[in-house]
């Protein structure tokens, strides 16, 4: 189903108003190059910007490359990644991108979404990462859980799959406002339109939301109910 014109009008002018209370909203990743914004966004999945970045610098400072990363030990990359999750396979992914950049790539990160997520451990988010802010080329809306949960506070997106909501995202918001769009929204996400406890009453949108002030029961994974727990339940309701 197509966006009305006018609902396109709206958000980008709500996404004005979001621009303007998060000024410094960009890529939180500590990265000097392309391929180390690639890795670094690797990484990330399933853990915090803040604790890839405590990595980061070690990490970087033995292995800044392409190359370095083909001859490194996978056990010595697992352990320089230890402290962030997954990091057995986040090892063996950062591993084999680097030994296809250098054999395919000529050691360089493309720059197109087909050839990033032909790469180990990219997929679309991580490419629409590395398009938008490496090259400034966005071919996508870079979709995490904060996105998510903002697109359909907002009355952007009713949908659920980060494909779908990436799709309503992209037909509301012009091409050059994705990278933009992305950013503002992980950072207003982040300080202000928490998954749990948000603050709508500092909201700088509260007024055009149709979520404020119940905004906590939108966007959110349902919580997943243990068949254990469900059974105690069950006794302690039949008495």
């Amino acid at each position: 189903m197509g966006v009305r014109a006018d609902s396109g009008r709206q958000a980008r002018r709500t996404l004005e108003r979001l621009r303007r209370a998060h000024p410094d909203a960009r890529c939180s990743l500590y990265h000097s190059s392309p391929f180390q914004l690639l890795v670094a966004t690797v990484l990330s999945a399933q853990s915090t910007d803040v604790a890839v970045n405590q990595i980061l610098p070690a990490l970087f400072g033995r292995w800044p490359d392409p190359e370095a990363f083909t001859r490194a030990r996978p056990a010595a990359v697992e352990k320089a990644l230890g402290r962030i999750g997954m990091y057995r396979q986040k090892a063996r992914h950062v591993i084999g991108l680097s030994r296809r950049l250098v054999a395919e790539h000529d050691s360089r990160v493309p720059d197109t979404l087909e050839s990033l997520v032909e790469l180990p451990g990219v997929g679309r988010k991580t490419a629409n990462v590395v398009l938008g802010v490496a090259f400034g080329r966005s071919q996508g809306v870079v979709v995490d859980t904060h996105v998510q949960r903002l697109a359909q506070r907002l009355g952007w997106s009713g949908n659920s799959a980060p494909l779908a909501i990436e799709q309503d995202l992209m037909r509301l918001f012009p091409q050059k406002l994705w990278d933009t769009l992305s950013h503002t929204l992980i950072f207003h996400g982040r300080r202000i339109c928490r998954a749990v406890r948000p603050a709508c009453a500092a909201c700088a949108v509260s007024d055009v939301c149709p979520s404020a002030f119940r905004a906590e029961r939108v966007g959110r994974k349902a919580a997943r109910v243990r068949p254990r727990a469900a059974t105690q339940r069950e006794r302690a309701r039949r008495g």
